[in-house]
């Protein structure tokens, strides 16, 4: 585990910041969803937003783009943001590892490639198929980063890192392979494959959101244990917690959040790892306050980096996984050669 000495300052940050954190996270995340159902190749005015919101009419071409396009954007930026940030606070915690992300142990990449078998070996086309293995894949792939991971002598944050690298890796390049078997099969999937939140309809966030919704939910309801399991094994048994019953709801939890999310919108990775640093930099080590303001912040930066996506290269657009990409991996860097990262 990574933590200074004199990173003990970040335990003693008062609780009173987390009300107007949220406050100030909330109203962001309206002005941000208000900016998404607006901004586009195709710019829509405030009035005409109101009126497709609230007097629907198909005959006219800026409704139909916001109620079939951009609001169904809109819902997967919070549910699949929510979801790979608290996957990987769980994550982090469950571990002791601030270096710990469901895209960089090969949760996602696990969930990815599980997707291209279903569509690519058994032809499932749609969402409500492939992402019982989406699930799958993720909870395979986590378990086995684990396994491999502490099987010399324990796990540390390198030996995590790297076994995560290089499964993801690996099953990267597998999926590769059996997309360039079958390129006609895939060709929908391209932009999935690079994490992306355009082109779904809402079929697809209303097939993801209960999975998503009962990983929040076991999530929120675990945070006050995690904070016992941080201080290690036997300190954890010591007041009362039963650490067998806890990691095994951690797993369901980052399967279902993980599992769900890239099966929706593609193995979008460093939401996990950014997003828990932030909040714990801000509202200190409580995991009773950490776990939902992830979800809030990870859904403003998942939101965010589509906006920035259709703005950067304006009248093309960039793909969400890519902006996050672009944030994420010199925020990695910077951690691992850190001895200053915040505490769990």
């Amino acid at each position: 585990m990574i933590v200074s000495a004199s990173s003990s300052r970040f335990a003693n940050r008062p609780a009173r910041t987390m009300l107007p954190a949220v406050a100030v996270f909330t109203m962001l995340l309206v002005v941000l969803s208000i900016a998404s159902l607006m901004l586009g190749t195709r710019p829509i005015s405030f009035p005409v937003l109101k009126a497709a919101l609230l007097h629907y009419d198909a005959s006219v071409t800026e409704h139909i783009i916001v109620r079939d396009y951009r609001l169904p954007r809109l819902v997967l930026c919070m549910l699949c943001g929510a979801a790979f940030g608290t996957a990987g606070a769980l994550i982090q915690a469950a571990t002791r590892n601030p270096l710990a992300d469901p895209g960089i142990l090969g949760v996602n990449a696990g969930a990815a490639f599980a997707v291209i078998l279903a569509v690519g070996v058994f032809s499932f086309a749609s969402i409500e198929a492939y992402v019982w293995f989406a699930l799958a894949g993720a909870a395979i792939a986590g378990l086995l980063v684990y396994v491999v991971g502490t099987s010399a002598g324990g796990a540390t944050s390198v030996r995590l890192l790297l076994t995560g690298v290089a499964l993801s890796a690996v099953l990267g390049g597998i999926g590769s392979s059996i997309t360039l078997l079958d390129p006609q099969a895939f060709d929908s999937m391209r932009h999935w494959q690079v994490g992306t939140v355009g082109g779904r309809n809402m079929n697809v966030a209303v097939t993801v959101a209960p999975f998503i919704a009962l990983g929040l939910c076991l999530a929120l309801a675990i945070a006050p244990a995690l904070n016992a399991a941080i201080l290690g094994d036997d300190a954890a048994r010591a007041l009362g917690l039963n650490l067998i019953r806890l990691r095994v709801a951690i797993v369901i939890a980052v399967t279902l959040l993980a599992g769900a999310a890239t099966a929706a919108v593609g193995p979008i990775t460093f939401v996990g790892l950014m997003v828990p640093h932030a909040v714990r930099w801000l509202v200190g080590p409580d995991q009773k306050r950490i776990v939902p303001l992830t979800m809030l912040v990870s859904a403003i930066l998942l939101l965010a980096s589509d906006i920035a996506g259709r703005l950067v290269i304006f009248p093309d657009e960039l793909e969400a996984g890519i902006v996050v990409a672009f944030i994420g991996a010199p925020v990695l860097i910077m951690l691992a050669r850190s001895a200053r990262t915040s505490p769990l």
